[in-house]
C-alpha cells in the first residue's frame, strides 16, 4: 500500500492530480487524505481540498509533527490562492519553524516563499524581503524554484528593478519547464507579461503617452519635476514632497502640472481641487489659502506664481514638467487593479490589501457590480468577487502599497 502512496505523490509533484487520485481516492488513511486534498487544489476545488487537508492534520499522530506541519502549509498556498489574507499566519510561522527543526527545509522554504507572497499582496515589501533572504541557499525542486523566482520578481517589480525582474523571471521559466507542470508554465507567462503592458501615463504639456514599467524605472532617474499619482509626491531626482495625506493640495499640483507651462484659470483649479459647481468668493478664498499651503510644501522644488487668470507652476532647476498616472484612472482603480488577477477576492482580503475598511470596499464593490464592472458569486463569509482582466490595469504586483503606508 505505501507503494501506492508514493505513487500518488510522484504523480502530484508531475502535475498530474487525476493519477494522484485514482490511487488513494478509496483510501482515508492521514497520508491519503493529504494527497487527496492536494490533488483537489490542483483541481480548483479549494473548498473540498481545505477540508481533507485538516482531516488529514488531524489524523496524522503526535508523533507525525513534519506531517502536520506540511498539510498546514498546503492548506496555507490554498488560503492565499483563495485570497483569504486573514488566514492565521502565526500557523504558517510555526509551521515554518517545525519543518527547520525537523531538517526539512525544502518545505521550510516553501512555507517561507507562500509568507512573503502573502506580503507582497498586502503591500508589505520590506518584510518579504526579509523573508527571502532569510531562507537562504536551499537546494529547491523545480516548482519550488518557479514560486521562489516569482517572489524575486514581485519584489523586484514593487522596487522598480525590472532587470533584476526579468532576470528572475527566465529562472522562473526554466524551472516551471524542468517542472513539466502546465499551471505553473502559465503563471510565470501570466507575470512576464506585466513588463510588457503599459503600467502608467506620461502627461506632459497638454499631450500623454503609456509607458512601460522599464520606462517608469527611468524616470525615476530624470532631471524633471515629477508629480507622481500612484505615491502621491512631488519629486526631482532625490528630492522629494509626499502630499499622501493632503488630497486638496496634490489635486491642485496635479492640475498645474498638467497644464504646464501654461497656467489654470482660478475656477477650473476650484472645480478639479473642490468638486465644486459654481466658484464663488469663499471658494477663492479657500483656494488662496490651499495655494499658500502648496507653496510651503513645494519650496525646495517649484514655485507657485500668481497669473492674471489663475496660477501658474514653475519649476526649480529644471524646465520639464512631468505628469505619472495610472494607466486607466477611475474612482475605483484600485480595487479593480487587484481583481484584474483574475482571482477570487473576499471584500475583506482586499480592503487588507487596501489599507482601507472592509464597508469602504464593500461599497466599492456595490457600486462597480451595479456598473456590470464585477461580479460576485458565494454568500456570507464565502462570497468572493472577480472581474476578467482589463486591458490597461495593472496587476497587484504593479500597486504600491497603500498611501498611508509609505
Amino acid at each position: 500500500m505505501e507503494s501506492l502512496i508514493t505513487a500518488a505523490a510522484r504523480a502530484l509533484e508531475a502535475g498530474d492530480p487525476l493519477g494522484a487520485l485514482n490511487r488513494v481516492a478509496l483510501r482515508n488513511d492521514a497520508p491519503s487524505l493529504a494527497l487527496r486534498g492536494i490533488a483537489m487544489a490542483q483541481l480548483g476545488d479549494l473548498a473540498k481540498a481545505k477540508t481533507l487537508l485538516r482531516s488529514a492534520a488531524r489524523a496524522f499522530g503526535p508523533r507525525e509533527a513534519m506531517a502536520r506541519a506540511r498539510c498546514v502549509v498546503a492548506e496555507a498556498e490554498i488560503a492565499l490562492v483563495s485570497r483569504e489574507l486573514n488566514w492565521p499566519v502565526k500557523a504558517l510561522v510555526d509551521a515554518r519553524a517545525t519543518l527547520e527543526r525537523h531538517g526539512d527545509l525544502a518545505n521550510a522554504a516553501h512555507a517561507g516563499h507562500i509568507e512573503a507572497r502573502r506580503l507582497l499582496l498586502v503591500g508589505r515589501i520590506d518584510e518579504a524581503e526579509r523573508i527571502l533572504a532569510g531562507l537562504g541557499a536551499v537546494p529547491l525542486a523545480p516548482a519550488s524554484q518557479v514560486v521562489r523566482e516569482l517572489v524575486v520578481a514581485g519584489i523586484a517589480i514593487r522596487r522598480l528593478k525590472t532587470k533584476e525582474a526579468r532576470a528572475a523571471l527566465e529562472l522562473a521559466a526554466k524551472a516551471a519547464l524542468q517542472a513539466g507542470i502546465p499551471a505553473l508554465a502559465a503563471e510565470v507567462d501570466s507575470a512576464r507579461l506585466i513588463l510588457d503592458t503599459p503600467a502608467a501615463r506620461l502627461i506632459a504639456r497638454g499631450s500623454e503617452h503609456p509607458l512601460l514599467l522599464g520606462e517608469v524605472e527611468r524616470l525615476a532617474t530624470s532631471t524633471a519635476l515629477v508629480v507622481d499619482t500612484f505615491h502621491h509626491v512631488v519629486r526631482r531626482q532625490g528630492v522629494v514632497a509626499s502630499l499622501g495625506t493632503r488630497p486638496v493640495l496634490f489635486a491642485l499640483v496635479r492640475l498645474l502640472a498638467q497644464a504646464w507651462p501654461a497656467d489654470v484659470s482660478r475656477e477650473a483649479l476650484i472645480a478639479g481641487a473642490f468638486h465644486a459647481r459654481h466658484a464663488d468668493e469663499s471658494h477663492r478664498a479657500r483656494l488662496r489659502v490651499e495655494i499658500g499651503r502648496l507653496r510651503t510644501k513645494l519650496k525646495p522644488l517649484a514655485d507657485i506664481s500668481a497669473t492674471r487668470e489663475g496660477f501658474m507652476l514653475s519649476p526649480r532647476k529644471t524646465r520639464d514638467v512631468l505628469v505619472l498616472a495610472r494607466p486607466v484612472e477611475e474612482k475605483h482603480a484600485a480595487v479593480l487593479a487587484f481583481l484584474a488577477d483574475g482571482e477570487p477576492w473576499s471584500s475583506s482580503a482586499l480592503a487588507l490589501a487596501l489599507g482601507t475598511s472592509a464597508r469602504t470596499v464593500q461599497r466599492a464593490l456595490d457600486e462597480l457590480a451595479r456598473s456590470n464592472k464585477v461580479q460576485s458569486f458565494g454568500h456570507g463569509r464565502a462570497r468572493r468577487w472577480m472581474t476578467p482582466p482589463v486591458p490597461g490595469f495593472p496587476t497587484g504586483l504593479l500597486l504600491p502599497a497603500p498611501i498611508l503606508k509609505i
